[in-house]
This record gives C-alpha cells, structure tokens and sequence, in this order.
C-alpha cells in the first residue's frame, strides 16, 4: 500500500489503544436524564480547566457553536465576528437557520480584530437598526492559519462589552493548542468570556464530541437548545470517556504537532513554488500560498495527493496542511520529499 501522510485535518486522527481501552471500560447511563457518570465527569474536568461553572457534552463543534449564538441572541440581533471565522462561513448559515440573527463582519489581521474596530461598527439604539448583541472570537484562527488572537486585545474587547452590555464568546475549537503554544492556562485564555466551546475531536484526537462552557445560567439554557438542535444522546459516557482520556493525557503534546508545523512550514518555504507566511505558523496549521507555481490550491493539493501528502484546498491559491498527533517526524520528512518533488514537476 503506497505511503499516505494525511494532513488534511487534526480531525482524521484515530482512536489509540489506551484510549480504545478507555472507551470500553466505560462507565454510562442515560445523560439526557444527566445519569451518565463519564459524561458528568467529562463536563466537570473540562469546566474545571477552563475555570467556569458548568459545561455542557454535545455532539460537534458546529452544533456547539450554534447553542453559543442562541443562549446570547434572539432573532433580529447582530453578532460581531471576523470575516474568516468558521460560525460565519463553514456551517451552513446555521445562525441564520436556527436563530435568525445577522452578522457584522470584521476585516481582521491573522484572523484578530481590534476593540476599536468593533466600536465603530456598533448601532446605534434606534428601531432602524439590528440590536448589537454578541462579540465573538475565535482562537486560534483556522482558516487564517492557527494563529493566535492576541490576549491583550481579547481584555480590550472584554471592557467594550461591558460599557455596551454586549456578550462575549470564544469559539475555542483549538484551545488546547493556543494553551501549549503560549503557556497561558486554558482558565487564563477563557477568563474574559461568557462562554466558551472547546473541541476534543481536532488536536486532542478524540473521535467526536464538544463541549460549551459557562454560567449555571447561560448552561440551563444551552440544555434547552441542545435538545431543540437533537443534541440529547443516551449513554454517551461510551464517546465521552474518549474526550476524558484526550483532556487528560493528549493536551501537553500538542507542542510536538506544532514543532512538526514549523519543520514542514519552513521547508515548504524554500521551494520556489510555494511561500508561507512563518509568521502564522503559531500551532498546528499551515496554509501555504501556491502563486509562485502558477497553479492553484487544488492543482496543487491533487499532485501532492498522488505523491501521498493529502492536504486541502482553501480556494484560489491557498491550500491548508494540519499536523496531529498521528503524524510523526518521520511523516514530516515524507511530507518535505514530496513537496520538493512536486516543486520540480512541470507546471
């Protein structure tokens, strides 16, 4: 079977024995009636590290975004975001869908925006206008590259919403990779939140599952949407016993994945038909630009395919390569041969 190095996602990873092994000696019950000990214990740890009251297990991220926008809005409010952030462009105009709110977007820097630039945007209290209702974040930033949303500003916007009584959310789908990247504790980084979604399906390698984080009160709600979205599952402590063992045990290497990002990112650099912008390479991701090639993303991504690297096309000259914890440095100089072999193709 010929050799595959599949980055095209931290989502493709699979379950290791240890924590096959986990998923087995499971401990469950029925957690829609809140029965299921492993689930309870999940929700704990994870409130627990990000230092807010409660959690709330679900099945994906995208569905845990969603319950953020619903527990925050009501139909007709307007959620600032930046314009390349996943709630606004990856899950199916959900939030218009589900709980028919608009969004203002922001043209960021690396996927991070500034205080003053949401300032300005704000509408003002007039029935000609949507009401301005939720700030959200996401950190780190997936399509800008894994980059990391500087924590200074995050406290800039935590005073603007609350001179303007405004909500405040992080989508933290990769949250426990900005926490190995900057050495901030994972309460550190969601301290300035209402609430928090946390993803154990990407860097941490579980095979499923989300969690949002936050008030007893905001949490109450979050149950109500959860079960109106087909959330509610049953003896869910067999996949939730997954994320406890990811939580536990795949956090503290997430830096191996990011030092594999670099290696890849840089060598990528070299080649003439590629450039990365280093500077973006802050954790797992990497998206490379294939102008200098004169073919696009997915040209691009289909002769590295053939080669066995898989990556993903982001559109036009942009592709995305993601390193996870099924990706070895072995795996990474596979990944450098190809890319120079792909280089020196005919265009």
């Amino acid at each position: 079977m010929p050799r595959i190095v599949d980055l095209r996602s931290d989502t493709v990873t699979k379950p290791s024995p240890e924590m096959r092994r986990a998923i087995y000696e499971a401990k469950v019950g029925d957690d829609v009636f809140g029965d299921d000990p492993t689930v309870n214990k999940l929700q704990e740890r994870v409130a627990e590290l990000l230092g807010k009251e409660v959690a709330l297990y679900v099945p994906s991220g995208s569905m845990a975004n969603q319950i953020a926008v619903a527990c925050h809005t009501s139909p007709g409010d307007e959620i600032y975001c930046e314009a390349g952030c996943h709630v606004y462009n990856f899950e199916g105009g959900g939030a218009a869908h589900f709980s028919n709110v608009m969004f203002n977007t922001i043209e960021g820097i690396n996927g991070a925006y500034t205080a003053n630039q949401v300032e300005a945007k704000l509408r003002p209290d007039n029935h000609h206008f949507a009401p301005s209702r939720l700030i959200w974040v996401e950190n780190s930033a997936n399509r800008a590259g894994g980059t990391i949303f500087p924590q200074d500003e995050i406290l800039r916007l935590r005073n603007l919403a609350d001179n303007h009584g405004l909500g405040f959310h992080l989508d933290g789908a990769r949250i426990w990779n900005v926490a190995a990247a900057t050495g901030k504790t994972e309460a550190e980084l969601a301290d300035p939140f209402d609430s928090v979604n946390v993803c154990l399906s990407k860097g941490l390698g579980a095979p499923v599952g989300s969690l949002v984080v936050g008030s007893v009160e905001l949490i109450d709600r979050a149950h109500r949407f959860r079960k109106r979205l087909g959330g509610g599952m049953r003896q869910a402590g067999i996949i939730a016993a997954a994320g406890l063992y990811a939580v536990e045990n795949n956090r503290t290497r997430l830096v191996k994945d990011h030092k594999c990002a670099r290696r890849l990112a840089e060598a990528i650099n070299k080649l003439d038909s590629f450039s990365v912008a280093l500077e973006t390479v802050a954790t797992n991701i990497i998206i490379i630009d294939t102008t200098p090639s004169g073919l696009g993303g997915i040209e691009i991504t289909a002769r590295l395919r053939e080669n066995g690297v898989w990556g993903t096309s982001f559109g036009g000259t942009k592709a995305r390569f993601v390193t996870h914890l099924d990706v070895n440095d072995d795996d990474i100089d596979y990944a450098i041969e190809v890319f120079a072999k792909v280089d020196k193709l005919p265009k």
